[in-house]
């Protein structure tokens, strides 16, 4: 623009800096905002991931007390649980030392030892690292 010519009304370019700083501190406020409740949401969803014990293509295979997987009679091994197991609930029980709902330690600790030894690209290993990067 020509220094002859006025701006425009509401060009910022032409406002006090104290003026500009506000109006990028509201640009600021506003992404915070909008950034905090995908956050959460986020959040929500890595804790209601499913881990499945085993994965699929073992469905037949029960779990050793060290958790790897076996064949179905070994002695000392657990059938699989009923159902995947909930981030949450792997969580929780990681933290705490605690048992998986509805388990007895040893065989809480049988699907935890299999769980911690998930590798990438196997089912549920997605969900296992997403609660660990959990800060809570």
């Amino acid at each position: 623009m020509d220094d002859d010519q006025p701006t425009p009304a509401g060009d910022s370019r032409d406002a006090p800096p104290t003026r500009r700083a506000l109006m990028l501190g509201a640009v600021g406020a506003a992404s915070v905002l909008s950034i905090r409740p995908a956050l959460a949401q986020t959040t929500a969803s890595v804790l209601m991931c499913d881990i499945p014990v085993p994965d699929a293509g073992h469905a037949a295979s029960q779990i050793a007390a060290d958790g790897s997987l076996v064949p179905p009679g070994t002695k000392g091994a657990y059938p699989p649980p009923s159902r995947p197991l909930k981030g949450e609930e792997v969580r929780a029980a990681l933290r705490s030392g605690g048992t998986l709902p509805g388990y007895d330690y040893d065989r809480s600790r049988a699907y935890l030892k299999y769980v911690s030894r998930l590798q990438r690209g196997s089912a549920g290993f997605t969900c296992f690292a997403s609660i660990q990067m959990l800060r809570k």
